[in-house]
């Protein structure tokens, strides 16, 4: 008795053929040939009587009759259809740039996607992927060079076509050389200028973990900014597409405290020697009796001595200024000379 065919499945395929067949009947263990249409299976294993898997020949579109042939005679005919699948494609990549160092998820969109068998970054293959639908993959970057990358999927179909939509950008890490200060007031508000490379695209500059009250990104080498209120430590980093920064020095410098001044009186003629007493005097860079700097010399955190300069008789204010802001003033009394 010939065989018989009862189920195909499953029941279509592409035209390139390759996928695998199960073809259930009866008296199918003497099986000799497969065929779709007059075309043979690329192979073929008889799995019991009752079941035969065959791999799909390459074949023109359209329906093909599959046959199973045996010593006892031929098959009846159960249709399956070649189809032609179009090409994948990919309309957008979600971020569009990264890291060289890779390590970014991606989000690709486009068609054709089901099966999905490579992803790659300009031919590096993806460090993952997941096909999330025909129209979806989720992919993470691998290391790549700064630059433009074609990204292309690959599935039974073939590749998918190079695009202006289909590329990541591999972005090189930002580099900072200085800043015009290496420390501020604890109120913030320092205007500084960092120089680097690659600080294009930057998107935050950071005080240790505090944003930049304001920046601007001059050039690719260039950012001015303003430093946030803070204390202590606060290394400076900027972050970029391509990563972040490594860190220039930056510390917050309390305000500086007068306490005491010694002595608190002096003639209306230069050359007085004071003491003043305090706190945070260390960065002090002026010292003004009034609006008229004087020379001084930083002994410790604590005190600075200074020579009186010349002045009208009577009480003027005495600040210091330091990288932390200016001081509280105390005052010096300026007193006439004798006469005889």
């Amino acid at each position: 008795m010939a065989p018989t065919v009862s189920t195909v499945s499953p029941s279509q395929g592409l035209t390139t053929g390759g996928n695998t067949v199960t073809i259930t009947g009866a008296g199918l263990a003497g099986a000799t040939a497969v065929r779709f249409g007059t075309t043979p299976a690329a192979s073929y294993t008889v799995n019991s009587s009752t079941q035969i898997t065959a791999v799909a020949p390459a074949h023109s579109a359209g329906p093909a009759p599959v046959t199973v042939i045996s010593p006892t005679g031929t098959s009846n005919a159960v249709s399956y259809t070649f189809i032609t699948a179009a090409l994948p494609t990919i309309t957008a990549v979600t971020p569009s740039n990264g890291p060289a160092s890779g390590g970014t998820t991606a989000t690709l969109t486009g068609t054709g996607l089901t099966g999905t068998t490579a992803v790659t970054f300009d031919g590096t293959p993806a460090s993952s992927f997941t096909v999330n639908s025909a129209t979806l993959i989720t992919a993470v970057t691998p290391a790549g060079k700064a630059g433009a990358a074609a990204v292309a999927v690959t599935t039974p179909s073939g590749q998918s076509a190079t695009s202006p939509s289909a590329y990541f950008f591999y972005a090189a890490p930002p580099q900072l050389h200085s800043a015009t200060a290496t420390a501020g007031p604890t109120t913030g508000g320092l205007t500084l200028t960092l120089t680097g490379s690659n600080l294009l695209n930057t998107s935050a500059v950071l005080f240790g973990p505090t944003n930049a009250t304001a920046y601007t990104v001059v050039s690719d080498t260039q950012i001015n900014t303003t430093a946030p209120a803070g204390t202590g430590t606060a290394p400076i980093t900027v972050i970029t597409p391509g990563g972040t920064s490594n860190p220039l020095p930056f510390a917050y410098i309390p305000p500086p405290t007068l306490s005491t001044l010694a002595p608190t009186t002096g003639p209306t003629s230069p050359g007085t020697l004071i003491t003043l007493t305090g706190t945070a005097l260390t960065t002090a860079s002026t010292l003004r009796f009034a609006t008229s700097a004087a020379p001084f010399t930083v002994i410790s955190d604590t005190q600075i001595t200074t020579t009186a300069p010349n002045g009208p008789t009577g009480p003027v204010t005495v600040t210091v200024t330091t990288q932390g802001g200016t001081s509280n003033a105390l005052t010096y009394t300026r007193t006439p000379q004798p006469t005889i």
